[in-house]
């Protein structure tokens, strides 16, 4: 992609492994997890479980890209077991790294978050989202997609990568829908997308984590990003903001899976039925800054009501899994015109 003119600030989030030594053949009562998610939400489920069930987990966090290359790479071997990553957009042509699991819990799931397709349990959504710094902000309004094309904004606003971040994959779908009024692959859409790239000046960040990192640090104005880390900002008292974009948000359900061959499948099966029990639904509702997908859990005060959440009418998700490559390829390209 033109590396030489692409200013990435970073490659990658460094892949860090926490908990017991050793991998996934150390024993019945072991379990390797590799996951993306928040430490949060790791440290509200992952001591629980050990204590709940016996099984010490080692813990393995990366970004998106890194995990999934890695239990490629590991096919042969695998040394994790269960992969806590992404969605069924990003993971839906790998089905042979993972084994077939459906959750006794996936009954109580809510409608279009259930495992329909045999490896995919969604557990926790989170929509996409701006994070904005509101001291770089001052006066600029940045309510919309449309607000990102503001020249005072140029160089000012953090994106991460769609071919390898989740969270920025669905960010672009989520600014694709915005900006073709429901069809996300007019070239109206991908004209904007071009608009956009130029007004990031050249700058990509090189993992999701760098997106809300950026903002909320004063290196960025504003980031495309997912609402947990905001929220979580929020909370510690830095300067941020979270806006949901006025056309409206795309709302992933990031989902557990387990891995091929793993050498703890049924280790594996109970952390995920553990992850979407009513216990560890609510209790994450309450406590986190997620959005759990089991039906009737009640969402913490400090969190934006659904009602007050704008959707894409028109997004369809089957139609994104079959058009992923496609709108990668395109992003790519679009990427690569704007570096000229």
């Amino acid at each position: 992609m033109k590396a030489l003119k692409l200013i990435s600030v970073a490659v990658g989030t460094a892949i860090v492994a926490t908990g017991c030594g050793g991998n996934s053949g150390s024993g019945d009562d072991s379990l390797v997890v590799y996951s993306t998610r928040s430490e949060n939400l790791n440290e509200a489920v992952i001591p629980n479980f050990e204590k709940e069930t016996g099984i010490k987990v080692q813990l393995i966090s990366a970004g998106t890209g890194e995990v999934v290359t890695r239990v490629e790479s590991e096919r042969n071997n695998p040394q994790g077991d269960v992969l806590w990553a992404a969605d069924i957009t990003m993971l839906h042509d790998k089905t042979d790294l993972f084994e077939e699991y459906v959750s006794p819990e996936d009954e109580y799931m809510m409608e279009g978050f259930k495992n329909t397709t045999g490896y995919f349990s969604p557990a926790f959504s989170d929509p996409t989202v701006f994070i904005v710094n509101t001291d770089l902000a001052g006066d600029l309004v940045i309510d919309s997609f449309q607000d990102l094309l503001n020249p005072e904004l140029k160089g000012r606003i953090a994106f991460g990568d769609p071919v390898n971040s989740s969270s920025a994959f669905q960010s672009l779908v989520a600014m694709l829908y915005a900006a073709g009024e429901g069809d996300p692959m007019s070239d109206q859409a991908w004209s904007f997308v071009e608009e956009f790239l130029g007004n990031l000046d050249g700058k990509v960040q090189g993992s999701s984590g760098q997106v809300h990192r950026g903002v909320a640090d004063g290196e960025y104005v504003v980031g495309l990003t997912w609402e947990d880390p905001v929220i979580h900002y929020m909370q510690s008292g830095a300067a941020v903001d979270v806006v949901f974009p006025e056309e409206g948000v795309v709302y992933p359900g990031q989902s557990i899976q387990i891995i091929k061959d793993a050498q703890n499948i049924d280790n594996a099966k109970k952390f995920i039925d553990y992850v979407l029990s009513e216990e560890v639904q609510n209790r994450t509702g309450q406590e986190l800054t997620v959005r759990p997908l089991r039906e009737g859990v009640t969402m913490a005060d400090y969190m934006t009501p659904q009602e007050d959440i704008k959707l894409f009418e028109e997004y369809d998700e089957m139609f994104i899994i079959e058009n992923t490559d496609d709108i990668t390829a395109r992003y790519v390209d679009v990427l690569e015109r704007s570096m000229d």
